[in-house]
């Protein structure tokens, strides 16, 4: 108990500092980090049972929309972690969770046969200082290996310091100071340049649709919303399997991993370009279709259609992927994972279990009484429980409640446990 107390102790007054002392924070950021951002593009390639990191460049972009405050990752999500280390001291200064659409395709039955490539890269505070850039994957055994290790120089003459796609920026709202807001940047996609009028309506409809669902509501005052105009030369998005091919910006497609629905780009710097032209936390493509369909990866991007009749709620559902690093709560679908969470390790993300450290997730919020596992049954359809059945697993895996945003679109709520979730995740972005 005392143990615990002294590890705690470091963390309480660095809080309390911060509180106390908001420019001792922003001195800290200044001396170590100058206001835009380093972007660093590779390469990650492989199959099922392998994986590879190759350099291609960094890059110098305008802005830095991050916080000041929390530069160290304290969350623990997402299937990579990148952590940039002080050269000179070796002391950590900025680290960020993230998952890949890579890391979604070695789960395929594809990846057991064809090695693959895919273009990633990381974003963070532009340094002042020499660093070191390590990133991390979480092995099956539910521990971070170290993968890349890449020094970085400031006076790195090739870093890429050209904007390579310049596009007007909208602000859909802008309420706070970057640095103390969730800022998110939507982008275009297969809306034509003659349709920029119809995207700017949607980004603002999509604005009022996330500000009206709970939490967010709470932080209206604290979440920054700018919109890229970025014309595609055809509108719509790409259909594989019904011979549907359209010359757009963003390269989407649905029929990704060959589930119609999951609607997703491989281009991701192309995405990391357009971005660029606004400061941004997070990413969100609409894509200019009336067709269902969406997906999101977690601090990697998020996408979905602007005008079909469940848009809204898609939305919201894959926003809660990207940005709070939730997981799909359903099991009876048709996705193309093969063993995608391994039953003997506590998965990552803070709203499914498998029991094997329940401690750390919602175990607070069940209600004594509540048996767990929790039988599907109405006595606890309004209850926190263990439900079986999540993760795209019928057994073995647990969610927080009988249904939930992040299930099915029955109702218009998420659930306490994701609830609050999101709150830690805004609370992260916003002080």
């Amino acid at each position: 108990m005392h143990s615990r107390f002294y590890k705690i102790l470091p963390f309480f007054f660095f809080l309390l500092s911060s509180l106390l002392y908001p420019n001792v924070i922003s001195a800290q950021f200044d001396s170590l980090f100058l206001n835009k951002t380093l972007r660093f593009d590779y390469i990650h390639m492989g199959d099922a049972n392998s994986e590879f990191f190759a350099m291609d460049e960094f890059l110098e972009e305008p802005y830095w929309a991050g916080s000041h405050l929390n530069l160290i990752d304290t969350l623990g999500y997402g299937k990579f972690q990148y952590r940039v280390y002080d050269l000179s001291t070796g002391r950590l200064i900025y680290s960020r969770g993230y998952s890949t659409l890579f890391s979604e395709w070695q789960t395929t039955l594809e990846a057991q046969d064809v090695f693959r490539a895919f273009e990633e890269s990381i974003v963070m505070p532009f340094p002042r200082h020499d660093i070191l850039i390590e990133i991390y994957s979480y092995n099956k055994k539910g521990q971070f290996e170290k993968k890349i290790s890449y020094p970085f120089r400031v006076n790195n003459y090739f870093v890429n310091r050209k904007q390579r796609m310049v596009f007007p920026v909208i602000e859909v709202r802008e309420v706070a100071p970057t640095e103390k807001a969730l800022d998110i940047v939507i982008l275009p996609e297969g809306y034509t340049s003659q349709q920029m009028e119809i995207f700017k309506q949607d980004c603002q409809k999509f604005a009022e649709i996330l500000i009206g669902y709970a939490p967010y509501n709470e932080y209206s005052d604290k979440i920054n919303i700018r919109a890229v105009l970025a014309p595609s030369q055809e509108e719509g998005s790409d259909f594989p399997a019904t011979g549907i091919w359209k010359n757009t910006l963003l390269h989407s497609k649905f029929y990704t991993f060959d589930l119609d629905r999951y609607c997703m780009t491989e281009a991701f710097q192309t995405v990391r370009d357009v971005a660029a032209n606004a400061p941004y936390d997070q990413i969100y493509i609409l894509v200019n279709s009336s067709s269902y369909g969406g997906g999101a990866i977690f601090n990697y991007y998020a996408l979905s259609v602007n005008s079909n009749m469940l848009a809204g709620k898609v939305f919201i559902h894959e926003f809660g992927h990207s940005f709070a690093g939730l997981a799909d709560e359903y099991y009876d679908s048709q996705v193309a994972y093969n063993e995608f969470y391994p039953l003997d390790v506590e998965p990552q993300e803070p709203n499914i279990t498998t029991l094997v450290k329940f401690d750390r997730k919602w175990a607070d919020m069940v209600e004594e009484g509540v048996p767990i596992p929790t039988p599907a049954e109405e006595d606890y359809r309004n209850k926190i429980g263990v439900f079986e059945g999540g993760g795209y697993a019928a057994k073995g895996i647990y969610r927080p409640a009988m249904d939930c945003l992040m299930n099915t679109f029955h109702q218009n709520t998420f659930c306490p446990v994701c609830i609050r979730a999101i709150r830690q995740m805004l609370n992260f972005y916003t002080q």
